[in-house]
């Protein structure tokens, strides 16, 4: 459980860096951002298996590429849920998407799959040896 709500923080951190980075996102506060993020893992855990598996001929053909393009349709999808996100468009979605997975990505990098924050710490034992 505590799992599930770190990664919804992620989202919602994510949203808000692509809303402060992009002009085409505008997001009225933490909250809005939070919903989205809720809305945002619903639609991806009903709708983008089902969209994946319609689309993908396109996207081997585009070697995986296209899923960003289904990532912006989910967040334009969202966007019309949420009064408190705003997107201007098709290609500010097609951005924003990407920077909301690039974000998440990498904060998620940081969580287990129990859910807590964790790093490894390496110490140099020789010449060309770490532990």
């Amino acid at each position: 459980m505590r799992g599930i709500l770190l990664r919804w923080l992620v989202q919602t951190l994510a949203i808000l860096v692509a809303a402060g980075l992009l002009d085409g996102i505008r997001i009225n506060g933490f909250f809005s951002a939070l919903f989205a993020a809720a809305i945002l893992g619903i639609l991806n855990a009903l709708l983008r298996p089902l969209l994946l598996i319609l689309t993908l001929p396109i996207n081997i053909l585009t070697f995986g590429l296209f899923t960003f393009v289904i990532n912006a349709l989910m967040l334009m999808m969202a966007s019309g849920v949420i009064g408190g996100l705003e997107v201007a468009g098709f290609w500010s979605a097609l951005g924003a998407s990407v920077l909301i997975s690039l974000v998440s990505w990498f904060l998620n990098s940081f969580i287990s799959e129990r859910g807590t924050v964790g790093y490894i710490d390496l110490r140099r034992s020789g010449p060309n040896r770490w532990e």
